[in-house]
């Protein structure tokens, strides 16, 4: 979903945006939430869906992990009939329902099309049947859930880019049957793997040949991240340092620990998932998890179950862009304060996406070697320390297909940069390139369609590939 949690000081800045939210909150009358009404009543919130939405396992090669591991997911929106399919990959801790809501509405835009949204491989550790009981907040809070212990998960450390993309051509491939179009794209570093896909050497086949089109949205190569300051880590000796964590153990990458909701690699990930689960089927209740948020994140005041999850994912309250959107704030007054949207993206929406079960929005149990390895192909050559990781990236100068990208706030112009970077080393023979500065990084997975750039731009590219 992010690229990267900025490694600056998360809390400092959530405490000083939410005194200042709580100054400046209007007073919530046209808040749908605030008011108890059900999410999507107002017309802004949940979207009907546009038939199936399956979710399959699709089974890939051996990898070492515990039995049932050997699979990945993928969730598909749209018509079996489609002629052209859009291959979704999510970016850092992301997981396939990031995608669905983006999906229904570029199907419905675009005739013939249909969504396949990934899950990797490492989504089959996480334990989501809690989330079909009868009490989710204890069976997680109160551990009781299924973890996966990282001295136990030695296998991990051989989870990188080049398994992943392994994964990742058999579900390419799967999509292109029958001759369908295949474009293929991602969020944040999703779309950095989008691009290594491109690039990679498959015993002699470059993966660009699979492919009818990419697309990136909020990240890439070549620089992509350079405007979030914090650019990649992928000096040889950082590299070094980090295999040899590694290597030590450090299996799983423990970034979003940094958010305050717990120290094991998925604490902050369910705390998400919990949030939006209270907040899709009782929104206007008192929230039942605010009693139980450290203490360095508690609030002032009660609120709803949808004003938790706006304060765990609104910009207003100073979390950093990657883990943001542009939803509202939490209402002035009242005993128990709801939500008010006022912003491009509706709560109910990311309590619709965020509260899964299955698929999720968050991946629990990211692995600290892909991290390494898609910091390195930011470089996005063919060079001693690529081939020392086992990163193909033979064919960059020889791509061949069209290119769309996507950029927001987050990284201040520098996605589209790259982009341009991309096209002008290569053969692509036309980039799209279009920016919404008034999106947070996950804005565009979430914003309804009359306020989301992407989708009206998405649509066009994907029509005028399916020549409509």
């Amino acid at each position: 979903m992010t690229s990267r949690l900025p490694r600056r000081t998360v809390l400092g800045g959530m405490i000083g945006g939410l005194a200042l939210a709580s100054a400046a909150a209007g007073t919530g009358a046209g808040s749908a939430l605030a008011a108890g009404r059900a999410p999507g009543a107002t017309g802004q919130g949940t979207v009907g869906t546009v038939g199936p939405e399956p979710y399959i396992p699709i089974a890939v090669g051996a990898g070492g992990g515990p039995a049932g591991t050997d699979r990945v997911h993928v969730l598909k929106v749209g018509p079996d009939t489609a002629g052209t399919v859009l291959v979704l990959v999510p970016g850092m801790f992301g997981a396939a329902n990031d995608f669905r809501l983006l999906a229904r509405d570029l199907v419905a835009a675009v005739p013939g099309t249909q969504v396949w949204a990934l899950d990797r491989r490492e989504e089959n550790l996480a334990d989501h049947t809690g989330f079909t009981g009868p009490d989710p907040l204890a069976y997680y809070l109160d551990d009781h859930y299924r973890t996966q212990d990282p001295a136990a998960s030695p296998f991990a450390a051989h989870w990188g880019l080049s398994l992943t993309l392994a994964d990742l051509r058999t579900v390419v491939r799967a999509a292109g049957r029958g001759g369908r179009r295949v474009v293929l794209g991602g969020h944040s570093w999703g779309a950095t793997t989008a691009l290594a896909y491109a690039a990679w050497d498959f015993d002699g086949c470059p993966g660009y040949r699979d492919l009818a089109a990419l697309v990136v949205v909020d990240g890439g190569v070549l620089g992509a991240f350079d405007g979030t300051g914090d650019p990649v880590a992928d000096s040889p000796e950082q590299v070094r340092e980090r295999l040899a964590a590694v290597d030590a153990g450090a299996v799983f990458d423990l970034t979003l620990s940094g958010v305050g909701l717990g120290s094991r690699a998925e604490s902050t990930q369910i705390w998400y998932q919990l949030a939006g689960h209270y907040a899709l089927h009782d929104p206007a209740g008192p929230s039942v998890l605010q009693p139980r948020l450290p203490d360095a994140l508690r609030l002032p005041y009660p609120v709803t179950n949808a004003g938790l999850l706006g304060f765990l994912v609104d910009a207003g309250f100073g979390w950093p862009n990657a883990i943001t959107v542009h939803s509202g704030h939490l209402a002035d007054s009242g005993d128990v304060r709801g939500w008010v949207d006022t912003g491009i993206t509706p709560i109910a929406r990311v309590a619709e996406s965020y509260a899964g079960p299955v698929p999720a929005v968050w991946e629990w149990y990211w692995p600290a070697r892909l991290s390494i390895d898609l910091d390195v192909t930011d470089a996005y050559t063919d060079s001693p320390l690529t081939r020392s990781l086992d990163l193909r990236l033979h064919h960059a100068a020889h791509l061949d297909v069209p290119l769309y990208a996507f950029g927001t706030s987050y990284a201040k112009g520098t996605v589209e940069e790259a982009a341009r970077r991309v096209v002008s080393n290569s053969r692509i023979p036309y980039g799209v390139y279009e920016t919404d500065e008034g999106m947070n990084h996950l804005d565009p997975l979430f914003a309804p369609p009359a306020h989301n750039t992407l989708t009206g731009t998405l649509a066009k590219f994907l029509g005028r590939l399916a020549g409509h």
